[in-house]
Parts: structure tokens; C-alpha cells; sequence
């Protein structure tokens, strides 16, 4: 069981990395999708997702009682819902700039890769076979590096719930007023 929290740890550290370029960088500074007619569904459908990720996080690396994980899978379920959602509009989301690039394509089939990689390996730690049949089990409290995978994911909350909150600004009108009011006045990259 160690492994699978260690492997878990592993997908969910890689898919912070690239998912606050990709979420962060490219979309909404060096892209503004939230701010091209033909993105605003790709917009709202990254905002449901960045809102529903720390959910996750609290819910299946952190939260320790069992209606919690239920809770926890239906987000999961939700999450892939609008994932499937945001590959279907990306096609006619992206068509300012000729289609996603292939680069950016492959950085999402990477990043999409990991974190659903994590959330298997989490959710396998909750579940044992017994006599015949898979259960839920509470044997992963027992594990040593449980409390290590609690630690990163209570590390990366912070960042991940920052990022949610400001793609919902973005999505508001006042949002996208203040970032086109300000946003030349910082230079980055």
C-alpha cells in the first residue's frame, strides 16, 4: 500500500507542476482565454474543474472518513464529465490561433495523465479484498507515508484553491475589466 501512496504523491506533485503552467501561464496570462469570445466555454469548463480539483485533494489525500471518499469519487465523476466537455470545445476554442498547438496538446494529455494517475493510486489505498469481494478499508491509516501524502496535499491546496478562485474572477465581467485594466502594468516572460 506504501507504494501506491508513493506513486500517488509522485502523479499529484508532477500534475501540480504542469497543470499551474498550463492552467496559470498559458491560459490565463500568456493566452487570456477568458477573454476571447470563442474560449469563454473552454474558460468556464477550466473554472469548474479548478474549483473542483482542492475539493478532490481534501476529500480522497486528506479526509479520513468514508462519506468523504464517496463524496470525494462523485467529484471525480463530475470532473471527468467536464473534461470530457473541454476536449469537445477545444477545436472551436481555439480557433484565434489556429487550433491547440500540438505542443500544448501533448503538455494536457501529460498533465490529465497524471492527475487521474493520482487519483486511482489514492483510491486503491481505500479499498482491500475480502472474501471474494473488494471493500472499503481504513487499513490505510496505518500506513507510514499516509501522513507524508496528507502533508503534500495540504501543501498544494493553498496554490490549487488560489488558482480556482481566480479563473471564477476571470469568468466575471469585473474580473476581466480589473485584469485588462492592470495586466499591462505587469511584465513577465
Amino acid at each position: 500500500m506504501e507504494i501506491l501512496h508513493l506513486l500517488s504523491m509522485l502523479c499529484l506533485t508532477a500534475f501540480m507542476i504542469l497543470a499551474t503552467y498550463d492552467g496559470a501561464y498559458l491560459h490565463l496570462w500568456k493566452f487570456e482565454l477568458f477573454n476571447k469570445k470563442e474560449s469563454h466555454f473552454e474558460h468556464h469548463t477550466h473554472t469548474a474543474r479548478a474549483l473542483l480539483f482542492p475539493l478532490i485533494v481534501w476529500l480522497l489525500f486528506i479526509e479520513t472518513s468514508s462519506i468523504a471518499f464517496f463524496i470525494g469519487l462523485a467529484f471525480v465523476a463530475l470532473d471527468v464529465l467536464v473534461l470530457g466537455m473541454d476536449a469537445y470545445s477545444e477545436k472551436e476554442s481555439r480557433s484565434f490561433m489556429n487550433g491547440l498547438p500540438q505542443w500544448e496538446y501533448i503538455l494536457h494529455l501529460f498533465a490529465n495523465s497524471f492527475h487521474f494517475a493520482a487519483l486511482i493510486l489514492i483510491i486503491a489505498t481505500r479499498f482491500t479484498i475480502a472474501d471474494s469481494s473488494i471493500v472499503y478499508s481504513t487499513a490505510f491509516l496505518s500506513s507510514h507515508i499516509f501522513e507524508t501524502t496528507q502533508l503534500i496535499a495540504v501543501t498544494i491546496l493553498p496554490g490549487a484553491m488560489l488558482l480556482g478562485l481566480l479563473h471564477l474572477f476571470l469568468a466575471s465581467n469585473l474580473g476581466k475589466q480589473l485584469w485588462n485594466r492592470h495586466r499591462l502594468k505587469i511584465t513577465c516572460c
